[in-house]
């Protein structure tokens, strides 16, 4: 079993999902509103840096923990996770999408059209989950609940 200290990743996936949340409700709100709304437009980007920074935060707290080869950069962060089993390799291509995308939210922000980020709320929020199920069962973390106390 990969070794990951429990408070460190229970603080990171804590924030993973109250961010997560955060975006499901952006969602929720539809296309046109969101659109509309410049705040819930940068509301989004943010609750997506956030996201995307915390899934980074704890493949790499794993990464180090465990001596796995070091990423050359955030998105070779999942490629490594994925030579180390924790996700296949068409979902880490995925991820590695996932981490250029932070670099534009980050760098780039003012050239991303706000349609692209409603189309990527819509689409693509399952990854979200799916990344945490996978690193939950890697991990052989207890019911595949971070939060969950152990007995």
């Amino acid at each position: 079993m990969p070794q990951f200290d429990r408070e460190k990743l229970t603080k990171l996936v804590s924030e993973f999902r109250k961010s997560s949340v955060r975006l499901q409700k952006l969602k929720a709100i539809g296309r046109e509103k969101f659109l509309k709304d410049p705040d819930k437009i940068a509301s989004a980007k943010y609750h997506f840096i956030v996201v995307i920074e915390a899934s980074i935060d704890m493949c790499n707290h794993i990464i180090s923990r465990n001596g796995y080869r070091v990423p050359e950069d955030y998105g070779d962060t999942f490629k490594v996770m994925a030579e180390a089993g924790a996700f296949d390799v068409d979902f880490s291509e995925q991820l590695i999408k996932m981490a250029k995308f932070r670099n534009r939210l980050v760098h780039l922000y003012w050239e991303i059209d706000d349609e692209r980020i409603y189309t990527i709320l819509e689409n693509y929020l399952g990854d979200v989950k799916k990344f945490l199920g996978s690193l939950w069962l890697f991990l052989e973390w207890r019911n595949g609940d971070p939060n969950e106390e152990d007995k």
